[in-house]
């Protein structure tokens, strides 16, 4: 017999609903509110979007569904960029790793891939963020702190030791010296017989944002700029499988951002590496298809569903309006998350584990590509073996046991998200129009607009945590007995030998290379830097014959300049 299907009773109309809703204000929610009133009388998402207390259709009479929502797959992607998303394939699992040498993070890598990690995501040092060999008297004491040590084509031969480059996706967070590092990459495949065209991953090279936020930049913003568009270039011809950019927001939050600067300053950095690449002659349309996004996941589920959902939506309109792009890749806003680094407390480490739960579960709801989950240490040091597999675990109980993957954006259609959703895209749009005004990304950054904003932003929210307006579990609040104690986790510590043992190495890679071959290639690296070649293409031919990172950073600083912030009072 078959099943009887349930009979809807008839929607009310716009004017009846309104009335009803009236009618409740008066009555029901009146006789509540005198008996027990709200907590506060204004609540807010943390970019300070009011959150009403009740939504209703009412707030969703601009809302048409084909242009706003349409369908998952299609544009404007809001549903999101799949047409059925985790049900054929669940997101990338993506964890972070890196510290010490090559070897000490290769077995790292090779452990998580062996707990059923998808995908490599590299972390590097700050002397290999910034340029310097490990050798260089600047390097001295952070050789391995925050990330691996990479110097030359021996350590990326090392770190990918047992790796099958042409199965395994690898994520590499580096900016400005992305083309050396997805050069030293290349040079590994194709030493053990893999086509470039065969490799798949991301490399950040996402240089206007460190100007921004995080300050890993090397070179004036004109020459990062021709870098990364050269990077671009080799990407398109040579390594199409390669996203050429990871556009990042996780920084711009990181240092303090809201959720709606967090976009708008993304996307208006994704604005100008277009622009620079339409100025460099290149396909747009095709770029934008190698362009993916990385965003930051936070405490509030609400605002970051709404965010990842605007993004999409916002993207597909920049694509389609400002750069007349057609091919529904290129409209398409892919990203990787990773949830929030700077939301973990040192105090009570164990609780981060319930942090990272929720904002996992956000980028999921959201619909993000692949997933980093944070170890609960990791306000305290570099994640040990066992916080990195908690961390891992967290994304799979989502996977497999949550059920959320099961349906398609499954907050979609809650009037609260929808009307969240909306917000945010109209206040994101607002800081576009206004970059806009001040000349484009560059010019914005050079006048100091985003750094201010940011810096502001943070300063309200640290009021608030310091009036207890806003809670933080552990640390304005629910404190532990024991106060700010002794750390109640083991931490991994970087063995301070660990830097010597490398530049020993390095030593002796310089002793066993030609060195004639290796200042002729750099030689090649400084006249293409004064030219127009593309410097990708001639820093592969430089790391295969045993430059090091820092032989070709300097040979580029030699042409380039190092790039200085005007002071500002």
């Amino acid at each position: 017999m078959p099943a009887r299907k349930a009979v809807s009773p008839p929607r009310p109309g716009a004017g009846a609903l309104k009335s009803a809703r009236e009618a409740w204000e008066s009555g029901p929610l009146a006789d509540a509110l005198e008996r027990l009133p709200e907590r506060t009388t204004v609540f807010r998402l943390d970019s300070g979007i009011p959150v009403e207390r009740l939504y209703t259709p009412i707030d969703l009479a601009g809302v048409d569904y084909a242009r706003d929502l349409g369908f998952p797959g299609r544009p404007p992607f809001t549903r999101g960029v799949q047409p059925t998303m985790y049900r054929s394939r669940l997101w990338t699992m993506r964890q972070y790793a890196g510290f010490g040498d090559a070897r000490e993070t290769n077995r790292r890598l090779r452990y998580l891939l062996q707990q059923g990690q998808t995908g490599l995501s590299v972390a590097f040092d700050l002397p290999t963020q910034m340029g310097f060999d490990s050798d260089h008297t600047l390097a001295t004491g952070e050789v391995g702190r925050v990330g691996v040590a990479i110097d030359s084509i021996e350590d990326m031969e090392t770190l990918l030791d047992g790796i099958p480059l042409d199965r395994v996706s690898t994520s590499m967070t580096i900016n400005s010296t992305a083309p050396i590092l997805l050069a030293l990459y290349a040079a590994v495949a194709r030493a053990r017989g893999i086509p470039l065209d065969r490799l798949s991953g991301t490399v950040q090279n996402d240089v206007l944002k460190e100007y921004i936020a995080r300050g890993t930049y090397i070179y004036p913003p004109p020459a990062s700029l021709r870098l990364a568009t050269d990077l671009f270039a080799f990407c398109q011809e040579r390594m199409p499988r390669w996203n050429a950019i990871s556009v990042s927001g996780y920084h711009i939050r990181e240092a303090g951002s809201t959720a709606v600067q967090e976009v708008a300053f993304t996307f208006a950095n994704g604005i100008a590496y277009l622009e620079a690449a339409r100025a460099a002659g290149l396909d747009v349309e095709r770029i934008a298809a190698q362009i993916s996004f990385f965003f930051n996941a936070h405490n509030n589920v609400l605002e970051e569903v709404a965010k990842f959902r605007a993004a999409r939506r916002i993207w597909t309109r920049i694509m389609r309006d400002r750069f007349g792009a057609r091919d529904e890749r290129a409209l398409q806003m892919r990203f990787h998350a990773q949830t929030g680094g700077s939301t973990l407390t040192a105090q009570q480490p164990e609780i981060n584990i319930a942090r990272v739960a929720v904002q996992a579960l956000a980028a999921v709801l959201g619909g993000a590509q692949s997933l980093h989950t944070n170890g609960m240490d990791e306000a305290l040091a570099l994640p040990t073996e066992k916080s990195a597999t908690v961390a891992l675990r967290t994304q799979q109980i989502l996977a497999h046991e949550s059920g959320v993957a099961d349906t398609v954006d499954p907050l979609g259609g809650a009037y609260a998200i929808e009307a969240l959703t909306g917000g945010i895209e109209t206040a994101v749009l607002e800081y576009l129009e206004k970059i806009g005004t001040l000349g484009g990304t560059v010019r914005a950054i050079e006048r100091g607009f985003q750094q201010k904003e940011i810096q502001e932003a943070a300063y309200r929210f640290q009021q608030q945590i310091d009036r207890q307006d806003r809670i933080v579990v552990g640390v304005n609040r629910f404190a532990a007995a024991d106060g700010d104690g002794a750390p109640s986790i083991p931490l991994l510590r970087v063995d301070p030998a660990t830097e010597t043992a490398q530049r020993d190495r390095l030593r002796g890679f310089k002793g066993r290379r030609d060195g004639s071959a290796a200042g002729m290639a750099l030689d090649g690296v400084e006249r293409a830097a004064r030219g127009r070649d593309n410097l990708v293409a001639v820093i592969l031919q430089a790391v295969e014959s045993r430059a090091t990172l820092g032989e070709i950073s300097d040979r580029l600083r030699a042409v380039f300049g190092a790039y200085r912030p005007a002071a500002r009072v």
